[in-house]
């Protein structure tokens, strides 16, 4: 049987299969737009920001279809992904620079280590370094170097660093961020969601790209989140695994879904 590129004992899918994660997406997103390429790109070719539900939709399909799906799922969705970033390219920027692919996969590391261990608690050190490992292939799957990756946690952790201390969050940046933050035309049950959403994405930033987007934050709102987390920690964790999962198998299954109806115009041919 074809498990995919990762069997049920790896890391990585306990991890990310945790539908907590989501909770981190404002987050991911606000970082790789912060780096002046991403958020141009984003601005040139792509209406997401009008859009939320889409692209989350997008990009959940594409980190579970390659971490959860068979060799042939994950291949189809890394393709599919590979040509639709073959057509951002513009002055300055292209989507295949590994340096913006090592950026925005580095975003989607961070943010799931930073919630998956503040709720569940530290991974074991060969755990991580195995998680951290396998996290790369979110980058190389779609043609990203492997050599690109930083080498191991601790380089990842200078890069990492350096990264948001110097990163310059540009205007173009802040509209795109914004509009995500108080977003417009979501369906009317999701938008009591909104206030807390954008509550926890400005929280989780770190502080240096928090500073540049201009938004404000204080100890006693600090505090507000800290106890939010600690909650969630006594909570979730006790819940269900399918309840915890729930979104993962939901969004794999619209994955598989909509890959099916592709395939059927060449099955009939």
């Amino acid at each position: 049987m074809d498990e995919g590129l990762f069997d049920d004992s790896a890391v990585i899918r306990r991890v990310a299969g945790e539908g907590l994660l989501l909770t981190g997406g404002g987050r991911a997103t606000l970082l790789q737009i912060a780096h002046p390429g991403v958020a141009q790109g984003v601005h040139d070719h792509s209406s997401f920001a009008a859009r939320p539900l889409d692209r989350l939709r997008t990009t959940m399909s594409y980190v579970y279809g390659v971490l959860y799906g068979t060799r042939e799922e994950a291949g189809a969705v890394s393709r599919a992904v590979s040509a639709m970033h073959a057509r951002v390219i513009g002055p300055g920027y292209t989507a295949n620079d590994p340096d913006l692919q090592v950026w925005v996969n580095a975003t989607l590391f961070d943010t799931a280590m930073l919630l998956y261990e503040r709720v569940f608690g530290p991974l074991a050190p060969a755990e991580a370094d195995a998680c951290y490992r396998q996290y790369s292939v979110l980058a190389t799957a779609i043609g990203c170097p492997e050599s690109a990756w930083p080498a191991d946690r601790d380089a990842f952790t200078r890069y990492w660093n350096r990264m948001t201390a110097t990163v310059e969050v540009n205007d173009t940046a802040r509209r795109i961020a914004n509009t995500l933050l108080w977003p417009e035309g979501l369906p009317v049950a999701l938008r009591p969601a909104v206030p807390i959403n954008r509550f926890v994405t400005i929280g989780l930033l770190p502080e240096p790209i928090r500073d540049g987007y201009g938004y404000p934050w204080s100890p006693r709102r600090q505090q507000l989140l800290d106890r939010v987390l600690s909650g969630t920690a006594t909570v979730y964790p006790r819940l269900p695994a399918r309840v915890r999962h729930a979104p993962k198998d939901l969004y794999l299954r619209d994955f598989r879904k909509r890959l099916a109806r592709r395939r059927k115009p060449l099955a009939a041919g």
